[in-house]
């Protein structure tokens, strides 16, 4: 489920509680890469085709983990964190480790609900867009980022551009504008190794070091 788009004057709230909620909703990602499997040091040139070639196995790449680096910016100030990433379906789990997280943040989506650990406390909602809400008076679109960060759009009206060998360059959707700029080789797959997000004045960064189907 993708949210709404955010309002100015919520980005104006967010930007006043930047801190480890923020992290742990962006998305945003290197950890644990020593554990996670990638064929990185393969071929890395892209041919024409190749993207047409994956669109059933990137439809099918509902399970999997990355580790990567997370930058969040705006006018004010910037931050960045590490981020390990586990999705299970439309489940998920979020490690958030660094500067942001002031140790470790977790965001954590199962069957149970939406639940926030951190140095702020315990929280949960029935879903991360109304935890959000609550916890930071503002939200960010949880239930589409698993599909864009795998360099296809989620549910719902979208428009996408592409490179003169099919790769998306930059995807809208539900008012924000994703920009892919580079890509890695990963499980047999073109995947995204690097993603800009845009939406108002509020920039997110997102560097994959690693994939690994689950």
């Amino acid at each position: 489920m993708i949210t709404s788009p955010l309002s100015l004057p919520l980005l104006s709230q967010a930007r006043r509680l930047l801190g480890p909620a923020l992290l742990a909703m962006t998305l945003v990602l290197s950890g644990c890469a020593s554990q996670m499997a990638s064929d990185n040091a393969g071929d890395l040139t892209r041919s024409d085709g190749d993207w047409q070639q994956q669109d059933a196995q990137l439809a099918a790449l509902t399970h999997w983990q990355l580790a990567g680096k997370v930058g969040i910016r705006t006018p004010e100030e910037g931050h960045s964190a590490n981020l390990d990433w586990q999705q299970d379906g439309d489940d998920y789990h979020m490690l958030i480790t660094g500067p942001l997280g002031a140790g470790r943040t977790t965001l954590v989506r199962d069957a149970d609900g939406v639940r926030l650990s951190s140095s702020e406390g315990d929280f949960e909602a029935p879903d991360a867009e109304s935890l959000m809400l609550a916890q930071l008076g503002w939200s960010l679109p949880l239930g589409a980022l698993d599909n864009w960060v795998r360099g296809v759009p989620a549910a719902g009206e979208h428009d996408i551009e592409t490179d003169e060998l099919g790769f998306p360059t930059t995807l809208y959707q539900d008012g924000w504008e994703v920009d892919y700029q580079d890509w890695t080789r990963a499980e047999g797959l073109w995947l995204p190794r690097k993603m800009k997000l845009y939406y108002g004045d509020l920039t997110a960064t997102l560097i994959v070091n690693q994939w690994q189907a689950l």
